[in-house]
């Protein structure tokens, strides 16, 4: 796993197989106004889960990190609970998809979805 050695506002570290991944998917989107939102949001069988999702709006509060091109953006509400996060893409033969290893979480569910 390489990680971007920047100190990053949000606190969120997006390594270099994840930016690569998430720069191609806005790619085939087609758009460059897009960036990827992380939140933190009630629910899950944890108490809290993870949202990752393309967003153009920006919201007041706002903490924006570049990543090679690609922005990570956090709400206000969500920082404190996403500070130290790593954010990965794994792409193996048992699973794929993006990863969220997160200091804060205290305990997680088996699903993986969300946390406490």
């Amino acid at each position: 796993m390489t990680v971007t050695p920047e100190t990053t506002q949000n606190g969120v570290v997006l390594t270099d197989a994840a930016a690569s991944k998430v720069r191609s998917l806005i790619t085939q989107e087609g758009r460059d106004d897009l960036a990827l939102r992380v939140a933190v949001q009630p629910g899950g069988c944890s108490g809290l889960r993870y949202q990752l999702f393309f967003d153009e709006r920006s919201l007041d509060g706002d903490l924006v990190t570049d990543f090679g091109g690609v922005n990570v953006v956090v709400d206000r509400m969500s920082a404190p609970y996403l500070q130290g996060a790593t954010i990965d893409f794994v792409d193996t033969i048992e699973k794929q998809g993006f990863t969220i290893d997160n200091p804060n979480a205290t305990g997680s569910c088996a699903c993986g979805d969300s946390f406490h």
